[in-house]
């Protein structure tokens, strides 16, 4: 399998299971309670780890409790934590609020950040670089990533040359009206002449890719909704693990769609035994 560089956060969530749907102004009660590990570095990472990947996170963690938590979990999985740096201080904490429909409210208790852009990332060799930060750094490394391996990049940012990739990928409620109008050329803004393709997520509606001749679609399965957080992440991991196999990119979509759902109808993102069920499948 392939080695594959996943850069981002990684969080310890507090999961809250609502027994009412949110509303502003009203008194909740949960229906159940757990920690787990999150962020969108640790959620890809892992189902490219299930996929048999090798797979290394470049990310930051504190000095608390909580780091050394998440360090443990990570290895438990067989991750390489060698480019986890730890940064004096908590690290990323977040409470995710789940409602009866399965959708999710993100609320950032603690960012960890380090105070450069990570230049480790120059030290490491991969098959596929994949970018899962808003950091604004990032741009450099990307840059020199994507003179010896596939580089893959989730936007936002979306200003201009902030995410040197051949691919990019997007959820579409998370774009501005005048990038999803031209989706090819407001990549090319963003990733530079080395862009191949521009995919995006359309939740309950699937996912297209773009490219300067293409345009594809996948359509998402009818399953009812479990858990929608991670989604995004599973979706991008399925895209990866297939690319990096030589697959052409409407096999990706396909399967990226096929994982992204997977996620949606189980707690977080999918366990080891359905990727494996997904990679036979499939």
């Amino acid at each position: 399998m392939a080695r594959i560089v996943v850069v981002g956060s990684v969080a310890q969530d507090e999961v809250l299971e609502l027994a009412q749907p949110l509303r502003e102004g009203r008194h909740l009660e949960t229906r159940r309670r757990e920690v787990r590990l999150g962020g969108g570095a640790a959620n890809t990472g892992l189902p490219l780890r299930y996929a048999g990947h090798d797979v290394a996170l470049v990310s930051a963690v504190g000095t608390d409790e909580a780091g050394e938590w998440l360090l443990d979990a990570l290895r438990a999985e067989g991750i390489d934590t060698g480019a986890v740096l730890r940064v004096s201080g908590e690290s990323t904490r977040s409470v995710v609020l789940l409602d009866p429909e399965g959708e999710r409210t993100i609320v950032n208790v603690h960012r960890c950040r380090e105070s450069g852009p990570p230049v480790r990332l120059r030290d490491l060799g991969a098959d596929v670089f994949y970018a899962r930060s808003r950091e604004p750094e990032l741009a450099g490394l990307l840059a020199e990533a994507a003179t010896r391996a596939l580089v893959v990049a989730h936007v936002p940012p979306i200003t201009p040359g902030a995410r040197p990739a051949h691919i990019l990928v997007a959820s579409e409620s998370d774009l501005p009206a005048e990038f999803l109008a031209c989706p090819w050329a407001s990549g090319r803004s963003v990733a530079g002449e080395i862009l191949e393709w521009v995919v995006l997520t359309r939740g309950a509606r699937g996912a297209e890719a773009v490219s300067a001749k293409e345009r594809l679609a996948a359509p998402a399965p009818e399953l009812g909704v479990v858990d929608t957080t991670g989604a995004g992440d599973a979706f991008a991991a399925g895209l990866v693990h297939t690319l990096v196999g030589g697959e052409a990119m409407a096999s990706a979509l396909e399967t990226a769609v096929a994982w992204g759902s997977a996620a949606v109808g189980t707690r977080g993102i999918p366990t080891r035994e359905v990727i494996r069920e997904l990679l036979r499948r499939l």
